[in-house]
């Protein structure tokens, strides 16, 4: 009779056990994404929900910077690096959504599709659906290309112009996310192009269900995915512009994992037994760009004359009180292989004032600036209000006046890329570990789309070279020259770089942080 009993206990438990479903896995937030096009934009908030949704011919290895196969199974760089052939993983299946059922798997013309787009203005699919291709365009890879060859239906070769030794690592950046050439060729058959890049189509892990600007986006686990299904069902990016907002809610148990934290925000977050506090000392800067459009920011000796005016160990007192960050000196962090050592920062006002009258603005001429605070939180800017507000101070002891403007984060974006800005407040994560990736997409040539950026042909020289030279100490020395121009010219004001913290939930298993500190939910979920 005992016996019996305990069986009967044991088949009522089944089904209750059988019906436990997978716990959704919560992201917090700091902005909403742009758009889910890869192509079409370059920010952290957007990058982060399309590494979700879409995957490259290669990638990352999670931690780290080593590059390892993705949607290609191997790949081959000609020795001369002039020509790199990739060949494609087989049985790799795109999401099927309300919108698109594949008929088909991954192949070339998919690869084809997805940089095409990039490479070709008169694409069929640009014609109808026009678009700015930032990173792209930034680095100038339809200079760098001379033709992508579909060897088969599993190999594609890209043929470039000149030896780059560097190619590989863009096939991992968000950017060279791989689209669905039948999806697209479905939307252009229907007149129907732009959703592209608001219904997304890709390998990735999760798949896109539904999104709601400043409140959600909603994704769901592939279920064909290449690798091994994922346990958690539904990730969901909560968005919540204000960073105590965000920890409020990880510690509410709203979300599980939280975008960086800002510097005063590790203190509360410090010692709760709830919540694990990973970090990483990233490859990051931020930094003031400057219009070198129109005046008064296209002179150099004004552009010297308000960085040096700057008190920055003040505002690494009021901004990282904990001591983490590092002022920034160069484009790019000391971690970084061809950093200069040599290079320093000034505090020098009246040094400062002696430019600014040379360049034509002396006492009582009244020189007016707009100054972009940046309106989002990053671990190397957690307050960019608090920091226009610091500078301005600064600047107004020089005779400078400052007006402290700001937009909604897309917005801002969109009119700092128009160059209606004097100086706005920007920054950079590197995910290769190579000096390139700060460098060829900011301050090449190529970036400089509408005069507003920089575009140095010494500078273009020193960095075109150093991509193409397969001798470590020649690239070494090259960045080591560009980076003395950089200084000179001052093309930016750098501000910092920073440690990164992303609290976790302790119920969180997988997540591992990269080194730009962002983030990837594979393989990641709740217990």
């Amino acid at each position: 009779m005992r016996l019996f009993l305990c069986l009967l206990s044991l088949l009522a438990a089944a089904p209750l056990q059988a019906a436990a479903k997978p716990k959704p896995l919560i992201y917090c937030s700091e902005a909403s994404p742009e758009g889910f096009d890869p192509g079409l934009w370059d920010s952290a908030s957007t990058n982060a929900a399309n590494k979700q949704i879409f995957q490259g011919l290669v990638a990352f290895r999670r931690g780290s910077t080593e590059i390892v196969p993705a949607l290609a199974s191997r790949w081959q760089m000609a020795p001369d690096a002039k020509s790199l052939t990739f060949t494609l993983r087989p049985g790799v299946k795109f999401h099927t959504t309300p919108d698109f059922k594949p008929s088909r798997t991954l192949n070339a013309d998919d690869v084809i599709f997805t940089f095409g787009r990039f490479l070709d203005p008169e694409h069929p699919f640009n014609k109808t659906f026009p678009a700015s291709f930032i990173y792209p365009q930034n680095i100038g890879l339809a200079r760098m290309v001379e033709g992508m060859d579909r060897l088969d239906d599993m190999t594609v070769r890209f043929r470039l112009r000149a030896p780059d030794v560097t190619f590989l690592s863009y096939f991992a950046m968000a950017f060279a996310g791989i689209h669905s050439a039948e999806y697209a060729g479905q939307l252009l058959a229907r007149g129907q192009a732009a959703l592209i890049n608001q219904r997304p189509v890709g390998t990735g892990p999760y798949r896109f269900k539904s999104y709601t600007k400043d409140e959600a986006l909603r994704l769901q686990a592939h279920p064909d995915y290449w690798r091994q299904r994922q346990q958690t069902e539904q990730l969901i990016f909560s968005v919540s512009r204000e960073p105590n907002v965000r920890v409020h809610k990880l510690l509410a148990g709203e979300c599980q994992i939280s975008s960086p934290l800002r510097d005063i925000d590790v203190g509360v977050l410090d010692g709760r037994s709830e919540v694990t506090l990973m970090k990483i000392q990233a490859l990051n800067i931020s930094y003031l760009a400057f219009n070198l459009s129109r005046s008064p920011t296209n002179r150099r000796e004004v552009r010297e004359a308000l960085d040096i005016a700057i008190d920055r160990n003040a505002i690494f007192k009021a901004l990282f009180p904990r001591g983490d960050a590092m002022q920034a000196v160069s484009a790019f962090p000391p971690a970084v292989l061809g950093y200069d050592k040599t290079l320093k920062n000034e505090y020098n006002p009246a040094r400062a004032r002696e430019l600014l009258a040379q360049a034509g603005y002396g006492p009582g001429q009244g020189l007016a600036i707009e100054l972009w605070a940046l309106p989002v939180s990053r671990p190397t800017n957690p307050n960019g209000q608090l920091m226009a507000q610091l500078i301005q101070q600064d600047w107004a002891r020089i005779g400078v006046k400052a007006t402290i403007k700001t937009y909604e984060w897309g917005e801002y974006l969109k009119r700092a890329n128009r160059g209606e800005h004097d100086v706005y407040m920007s920054g950079w994560g590197g995910e290769t570990g190579d000096a390139d990736e700060f460098l060829s997409p900011n301050l090449s040539c190529a970036a400089n789309k509408n005069g507003v950026k920089f575009c140095n042909p010494d500078f273009d020289r020193l960095i075109t070279e150093a991509r193409g030279s397969t001798d470590p100490q020649r690239r070494i020395a090259l960045y080591q020259q560009a980076q003395q121009l950089f200084k000179r010219e001052r093309p930016w004001i750098t501000m910092a770089h920073s440690t990164v913290y992303i609290p976790v939930r302790k119920d969180v298993v997988g997540f591992i942080m990269s080194p730009n500190g962002s983030v990837d939910f594979e393989g990641v979920y709740r217990r």
